[in-house]
């Protein structure tokens, strides 16, 4: 086995080779960016294209040089510049969501979004299937880890000048774990001099905030870039704090040659804190199949959250088993300072090497409220201190005074039991590089392109799982307050509203150590033959790796040791009912020690039928390898680290799908039919709940663009027929169409642009899907409408006002129950409501 590893890694690094699937970045790897003559201007690589995928003919992404949009097998779409000025997405989810065929549970803040492609599962968080990027390595080498999903420690801004996706085919072999697509955020590096400032605020909601870039030449030979911003304030919804806090700055320079060959250093630097949402309280009447989502009283579900000004901090044991305080006002709180090389040498005739390399050193924490229950106050304390249970508030303004009539408590009558998800990323450090050679030959009449390379990269999961309990209020505004519960008899069965110091509404689970890493080597190769109207190219990636470290909680078993201890938390002496409930982490732990390894390959043809249409077709098969959430689960034996069943190891996906293509004079229309067969193994933390399934999904999905005079319209939909095909588990869900899956999503984003004056709208919609597996619970479909007016009053001037969620509609993207429960109070997330902001750009 050893040999072959051995054998594969040098014929790759002989070879070199191609960039992985969106591991291709700057367009810089295209003929049209060669460095330019002495004297003469570079090419205007910084121009924005239209809002939503626009006008730019060439593709540069999981193809193996830029390459003409008609002229390539693959689906793929752009997003510029622009869309981040005028449509304003309050998050990078948000953003995403105007990618056709991409589904964004965008209701979690400025991370912890739910991403998928074309009908592939969310079996749990994040986006396991697709790998997010930036200028053309991987952010994280998984998307789905456990309260580390990549888009936390990503952030938009002026700095971005495209965002292209790649969905399906040819991503199963140019990307290491994402067969269902890659996203790819490309940085501006400085071809086009200039820069912007601008300063911008919430109207009815929070928040300050100022981005900056600046771009250009030192030299005939030297561009530069550099960008950034810094934010305050409330976040999207009111908490009555500072919930998110801060900034990011990022700098590249390069220096190109005559020989078309470049160098490139860069680096970035991100501290920022955002509140992290997680499900809340909703009323909901009516039927399953027929539900009506309405806010609770003082409880609003698209703008409220338990995030509260009365409920700072939290006490705790850390990793090591020490008292410490957490802050809650941390919530998702990425720390990345990293740094990377690029460069292209070029060689004889049309031949160059490519190598990336980027070192990310990654750190900070995920903290935020989740409620295991939401009931009538009564009843939530009749359940901690039995029968006729007395409550009284324990912060805030009334903390100490009893809580005399529960039922009109805060106008709702209502507590939640939280569990508070709090963990601290030690070390999510990762290292990564790929080369690559790339080059054509003549061959029957065409040319024949060919490309290899390697990939290499380690990832490390260093996290420690801190969890505690708390009863609250349900208020909304910043206003929830910490609850006592006392017996009948007045004996306290909490300590400042803190029931146990452990997950106590979760059975005290869950106070765990990771201490891990994933190192991941891939060749790979493609031959491309363009022959008269004919493209065909053919793809593999082998990739292999191993999963090292140990792993340290009672959930392990009882071989490895309790997880709760009694503990003096506030140090009076004194041991009382919560202080019996504290977690520690037990010093045995459990091996990780496993290797892995599997063949993904796509082939596809493409025939341009006239100069404005063409058709194509693609078969891929890619695989994922699984992380961290194999593990406290039955598929790693917990005495040797290794695998009790090898398939565990990786899930593959098999796609097929086929398409027609047309862009003439302004007009563009892109249409691909798509099936999907999915393996999934996985685990989710908020239920506890481990998957082993297969899925299948069908559909097609339907991009197009039209441009008359200063009127333009893009707009987008997939529909998608997936269905729960087999499950180990849980058979009884066989048959059923996947949680969240909705028939139909799309989007729209008609836009007039005058001389002075741009006027806007973004639209995105999806119609019903069901809460759960179980498919009882119908989770209604929606239409939030977003707007834009910009003026430019002179010139390097730009006002503009932004309304997201215009309408402030409800839109569920999740619900914790898979029915109507009893007292009709769901846990769901909603989309943020009504925001409105307003900013002032100066160019120059």
């Amino acid at each position: 086995m050893k040999a072959r590893y051995v054998l594969l890694a040098g014929i790759a690094a002989t070879s070199f080779a191609t960039v992985a699937a969106a591991q291709t970045t700057p367009i810089q790897d295209t003929p049209v960016q060669a460095a330019p003559a002495p004297g003469e201007q570079p090419a205007d690589t910084t121009a924005t294209p239209a809002p939503i995928d626009g006008q730019d003919d060439i593709v540069v992404t999981a193809v193996a040089r830029g390459t003409n949009r008609l002229n390539t097998s693959i689906t793929t779409s752009s997003i510029g510049s622009d869309a981040l000025i005028q449509l304003a997405p309050r998050t990078s989810g948000e953003l995403l969501r105007n990618l056709p065929g991409i589904r964004v549970e965008a209701s979690g803040g400025d991370g912890n979004a739910n991403i998928s492609v074309r009908g592939l599962p969310v079996a749990s968080g994040g986006s396991k299937f697709l790998q997010l990027q930036e200028d053309g390595l991987p952010i994280l080498e998984f998307g789905d880890i456990t309260f580390g999903n990549a888009d936390i420690f990503l952030r938009a801004d002026f700095n971005v000048r495209t965002v292209e996706s790649v969905r399906g085919g040819s991503a199963s072999t140019f990307a290491s774990n994402s067969p269902g697509g890659v996203i790819n955020f490309i940085s501006k590096t400085g071809e086009q001099e200039g820069g912007a400032f601008q300063l911008s605020s919430g109207l009815d909601y929070r928040e300050f905030r100022v981005d900056f870039d600046q771009g250009g030449k030192l030299s005939d030979s030297v561009t530069y870039h550099v960008g950034g911003f810094y934010r305050i304030g409330d976040g999207q919804r009111e908490v009555g704090f500072d919930g998110v806090k801060g900034g990011q700055l990022k700098a590249n320079i390069t220096k190109s040659f005559d020989n078309g060959g470049y160098v490139r250093l860069y680096g970035k630097y991100l501290d920022d804190r955002a509140i992290g949402y997680l499900p809340n309280p909703v009323r909901v009447t009516g039927s399953n199949s027929d539900p009506d989502y309405s806010s609770i009283a003082n409880f609003s579900i698209n703008n409220g959250t338990l995030h509260s000004a009365n409920i700072r901090t939290a006490q705790t044991l850390d990793g090591n088993n020490r008292l410490t305080t957490r802050s809650i006002r941390d919530g998702q709180h990425p720390v990345v300072y990293s740094a990377g090389l690029e460069t292209q040498i070029p060689l004889a005739d049309d031949w160059n090497i490519v190598e990336r390399f980027r070192y990310a050193d990654i750190s900070g924490g995920f903290t935020s409220p989740f409620p295991a229950s939401v009931d009538s106050a009564q009843s939530i304390a009749n359940g901690i201190g039995g029968a006729g249970a007395q409550l009284f508030y324990a912060s805030g303004a009334q903390a100490g005074q009893r809580i005399a009539d529960p039922a009109s408590l805060n106008g709702n009558g209502l507590l939640a039991n939280i569990v508070l998800f709090d963990v601290d990323l030690k070390s999510l450090n990762n290292i990564t590089n790929d080369i690559r050679l790339n080059g054509s030959l003549p061959f029957a009449g065409g040319s024949l392109a060919v490309t290899g390379g390697f990939y290499a990269s380690r990832q490390d999961i260093k996290s420690d799982w801190l969890w505690t309990s708390s009863v609250q209020t349900v208020a909304d505004n910043g206003r929830s307050e910490l609850v006592d519960v006392r017996t009948a008899a007045g004996v306290p069965v909490t300590q400042n509203g803190i029931p146990g110091y452990s997950a106590s509404f979760f059975g005290n689970c869950c106070r765990r150590s990771y201490d891990l890493d994933y190192t991941t080597y891939a060749p790979f190769a493609q031959l491309g033959l363009e022959l008269g109207r004919f493209n065909i190219d053919g793809s593999l990636r082998y990739d292999f790796g191993r999963a090292r470290g140990s792993v340290a909680g009672s959930d392990l078993g009882t071989a490895f040791g309790s997880g709760i201890t009694t503990f003096d938390i506030n140090g009076d002496g004194v041991i009382s009912a919560a202080e019996r409930q504290v977690a520690v982490i037990p010093n045995a732990r459990s091996p990780l020690d496993y290797n892995y390894d599997y063949l993904s390959y796509s082939g596809g043809v493409n025939f341009r039928l006239t100069d404005s249409t063409a058709v194509f077709g693609r078969y891929s098969r890619g695989g994922r390898a699984n992380a961290d959430r194999l593990l406290f689960g039955p598929s790693i034996n917990t005495a040797t680290g290794g695998l009790t069943d090898q398939g565990a190891a990786v899930d593959f996906v098999r796609q097929l799908e086929g398409g027609f293509k047309f862009r003439q004079g302004g007009v563009s229309l892109y249409a691909t039919g798509f099936w999907a067969r999915t393996e999934e193994q996985n685990f989710e933390a908020t239920t506890q709940r481990f998957f082993n399934r297969e899925y299948d999904a069908k559909g097609v999905e339907i991009e197009g663009r039209i441009a008359r005079g200063p009127f333009s319209l893009s707009a987008g939909g997939t529909y998608t027929d997936a269905e729960i095909t087999r499950d180990v588990l849980n058979p009884g869900v066989e048959g059923n169409r996947p949680r969240r899956q909705a028939k139909f999503i799309y989007q729209a984003t008609p836009q007039v642009d005058f001389d002075r004056v741009t006027i806007g709208a973004n639209v995105i919609g999806t119609t019903d899907s069901y809460a759960q597996d179980n498919n009882v619970l119908k989770m209604p479909g929606y239409t939030q409408v977003n707007a834009f007016v910009s003026i430019r009053p002179a010139d390097n001037v730009t006002l503009s006002v932004n309304g997201n969620n215009l309408f402030d509609v409800k839109g569920i993207t999740e619900a914790e129950e898979g029915a109507i429960p009893t007292n009709g109070i769901v846990r769901a997330r909603s989309i943020t409501g009504r925001t409105i902001s307003a900013a002032v750009r100066f160019g120059f």
